[in-house]
């Protein structure tokens, strides 16, 4: 967690929050691959890479 309050310091005090969004979104994508990496979804999701 320290990671996370540290991150949250560095937005705060660069005004970098338009970093966030793309955080996350690369955050979903790469638990998305490796949650789906097994099974029948697979293809699929890597056809829209």
């Amino acid at each position: 967690m320290d990671f996370l309050k540290d991150f949250w310091g560095f937005l705060k005090t660069r005004k970098k929050f338009w970093l966030l969004p793309i955080i996350l979104t690369l955050l979903l994508f790469g638990a998305l691959i490796v949650l789906t990496s097994g099974s029948a979804v697979a293809p699929f999701i890597y056809t829209l890479f």
